[in-house]
């Protein structure tokens, strides 16, 4: 296609906003929420919801301000019926993702009083975050043929979601776990999904219509679904020592892509990914299943490292986190691996929205170059031939 002017396809390198939450350092390997490192954050052992929190009023909580945060998000743990029921009328093998948009579209079309406002805003996200993860629950269980079910308070935000979700008391290590993959995937500065949010939000439409919007965009595959290749990818190869003929017959001679591998801002080696790989190794070793998936994971990675490590391609966050989450007893079926990276992203998309409608408020509305015919007369039909 001729091109008259220069466009940044992709909007690639395209600054749209500014903001106080997230800084990445592609070449470095850096990534900090406030200020504060991912990798000191999970060393910490610090709870989902104070980096929930930190997202929304700029700052870690003290100890009241959090039993206070948990009360505003616990009180999204029960939605209304019908939001239970256009999660229930869909098919079961219905994709995860679109079942969470529809659920969550259901909310927007009932809202009829929301206002952006300053001192609401941020009460009405936590409530959502509490939501989503009811939404998130009940998508699981009617995925898993399972009776809704709501969570219910406990200690912390990943505990009410594995007990509702398996319908069991979820062990210490699988809310670790989990806790530590919400905080992973709170937010990523502006991708796909989190730009889809901002452009709906930015028209002054509602929360829920944002977050139907970005989830929308994360169901596509060039963004969400990434966990699932991967581990779809690591099931075909089925033994470690079939690794190395895998890679030479799929990779190296182009027929697939590796999968898990390679980021649009990191040129080394995500920093999540190496978190995600210390739990996938632990939780692993003690499910022998599991275990046989994890030594393929990382016997392929070396082979992908020694091949593309130079052109600045890396694992990223999504190579091992499937392991993590099939290690905590999720199923790789119906693109839920997704649709959990979406219960730990709302956090980031709504605190985006809040920033860019409170401070930068400005209906976004970019151009496109024409590169069509010159004008050109209208020919009625009786006349063309």
């Amino acid at each position: 296609m001729p091109e008259t002017e220069e466009i940044s396809k992709g909007l690639e390198d395209v600054n749209i906003k500014w903001t106080r939450l997230t800084t990445i350092d592609g070449n470095k390997g850096i990534l900090r929420y406030g200020g504060y490192s991912v990798e000191d954050i999970i060393a910490s052992g610090a709870q989902d919801e104070e980096i929930q929190y930190l997202f929304l009023y700029g700052n870690l909580p003290t100890e009241q301000e959090l039993r206070k945060y948990k009360e505003t998000v616990q009180k999204g743990y029960k939605i209304p019926d019908f939001v239970i029921n256009a999660i229930r009328q869909l098919p079961r093998e219905s994709d995860a993702v679109a079942m969470q948009m529809a659920a969550v579209a259901a909310m927007a079309a009932s809202e009829t009083k929301f206002k952006w406002n300053k001192d609401t805003d941020r009460d009405v996200a936590a409530e959502m975050i509490g939501r989503m993860s009811a939404i998130t629950v009940n998508v699981y269980r009617h995925i898993m043929n399972m009776p809704a079910e709501l969570p219910k308070p406990s200690d912390s935000y990943a505990e009410s979601f594995l007990n509702a979700a398996f319908g069991r008391k979820a062990t210490k290590e699988e809310i670790d776990a989990m806790n530590t993959a919400l905080i992973l995937y709170t937010d990523h500065e502006v991708p796909a999904s989190t730009t889809a949010g901002l452009v709906a939000v930015s028209t002054l439409s509602d929360m829920y219509s944002g977050i139907t919007a970005a989830l929308a965009a994360l169901k596509g595959p060039l963004h969400g679904g990434a966990a699932e290749a991967a581990i779809a990818q690591f099931d075909e190869i089925k033994d470690p020592a079939m690794v190395e003929k895998w890679f030479n017959d799929n990779i190296i001679n182009g027929k697939k892509r590796l999968m898990g591998f390679g980021h649009r801002v990191y040129k080394t080696y995500d920093p999540r990914a190496k978190i995600f790989k210390g739990i996938a190794e632990k939780l692993s070793s003690k499910k022998p299943e599991v275990h046989k998936v994890y030594e393929i994971a990382t016997k392929l990675e070396d082979f992908g490292i020694k091949a593309f490590g130079s052109k600045g391609i890396y694992p990223n966050t999504d190579y091992f986190s499937g392991i993590v989450y099939m290690s905590i007893g999720f199923p790789l079926r119906n693109n839920i691996y997704t649709a959990l990276f979406a219960l730990s992203r709302v956090t980031g998309w709504q605190a985006h929205f809040i920033e860019y409608v409170e401070e930068q408020q400005r209906l976004i509305r970019p151009r496109a170059v024409y590169v069509g015919p010159a004008e050109r007369k209208y020919v009625p039909i009786a006349e063309r031939k």
